[in-house]
């Protein structure tokens, strides 16, 4: 039963303590002060836009299980308000919370298609995918004002550069014309992020995030236009989408996705007191048993951060999981692949289609 006592419209139910100010109480205050004027309210439901200047956009990959080399990211926080969102904790880089502060402190990186068109006409860079959203969506609702996510595909057109997208919005199809363009020359993949098939389930998982019926309507779309779509089956959480998987997978390759990934939930760092407050907020009546099932796909604990494991867990909830994945694979996505990228076209359009002639 859901308690009327939570904030609506949000993921996560609280601000947690952001352990960094454990070691230092110095704050970045050349933007942070901006949260601070008066009149600005701790509590307040109000999503506020802050601009950053980086001098980079494009991150090298050093995990080596995340099945990506470079990400870029337009935004940092992000309103969809996922509550599992393993990006949480990078908002208390930034001298935030990862709870609230993550869903309602958006950082809007406004010079990133400059910062990467500067990356990539480098003369010692060679073409390999990078990836928006790495961390954050890059069709959060921001997107819609601000564009960045537009004009960074403008970028990557322009000099025919490869590029994957990983969202769950449906405002990705605003951009469709950029996409087809790319596709055309087997430059851009599209991964749609889907975790159940259920609204309710949906509506207090991601509250902001698109429908389920308008995320299935782009995995469509986008097929039918012969953009590459996978569909991430992700975070799997026991006892509230675990027994969807089937299903999913069924679903998602009659909408013409070529392959599906998945991962199983991991609670790590401040996450996991976000998701404990929130599943007895929201789930009261399976928290307990929830919590517990997490813990035993990672070795008794609901953080788990070594690499091999924290992505597929072990024990027995965590086997029945993969192999419920795999045999989705073999049953709705038989003799289907994505694609491998154009990286030659870059070489040639590196200076802006100079060396054409």
């Amino acid at each position: 039963m859901l308690k009327k006592s939570i904030i609506k419209g949000r993921g996560a139910q609280q601000n947690v303590h952001n352990r960094f100010f454990e070691l230092s109480h110095e704050q970045r205050d050349d933007f942070l002060e901006y949260c601070a004027k008066e009149g600005e309210e701790t509590d307040t439901n109000k999503t506020l836009y802050l601009p950053v200047f980086p001098k980079t956009i494009v991150n090298k990959v050093t995990s080596p299980d995340v099945g990506m080399a470079y990400s870029m990211n337009m935004y940092q926080g992000c309103e969809h308000g996922c509550i599992y969102c393993y990006a949480r904790n990078s908002h208390e880089f930034w001298g935030f919370s990862a709870g609230l502060d993550f869903e309602r402190r958006i950082l809007i990186k406004k010079d990133a298609s400059k910062l990467l068109e500067a990356f990539i006409r480098r003369k010692n860079w060679k073409a390999y995918p990078i990836v928006m959203s790495g961390n954050t969506d890059c069709y959060q609702p921001a997107e819609k004002t601000f564009e960045i996510t537009r004009a960074c595909l403008n970028v990557f057109l322009k000099y025919k550069h490869p590029v994957s997208i990983i969202t769950k919005n449906a405002l990705i199809l605003r951009d469709l014309d950029i996409i087809k363009a790319l596709a055309n020359d087997n430059l851009i993949s599209v991964n749609v992020s889907i975790t159940s098939l259920s609204e309710s389930t949906r509506r207090i998982l991601e509250p902001r995030t698109a429908s389920i019926k308008k995320r299935l309507e782009t995995v469509k779309i986008l097929s039918e236009h012969g953009i590459p779509v996978n569909v991430m089956l992700a975070p799997i959480i026991p006892s509230i989408n675990s027994h969807e998987i089937l299903p999913l997978a069924k679903t998602v390759s009659e909408a013409g996705a070529l392959s599906i990934a998945h991962t199983i939930v991991r609670l790590n760092g401040a996450i996991g007191a976000i998701f404990t407050d929130w599943i007895h907020k929201t789930m009261p009546d399976r928290a307990d048993k929830v919590l517990n099932q997490i813990e035993n796909c990672h070795g008794g604990t609901l953080n788990d951060s070594r690499y091999g494991t924290r992505m597929r867990g072990e024990g027995e909830i965590a086997k029945q999981i993969n192999d419920l994945v795999k045999l989705a694979r073999l049953k709705y996505f038989k003799d289907r692949a994505m694609p491998k990228l154009n990286t030659e076209l870059h070489e040639i359009y590196k200076d802006g289609q100079t060396k054409l002639f």
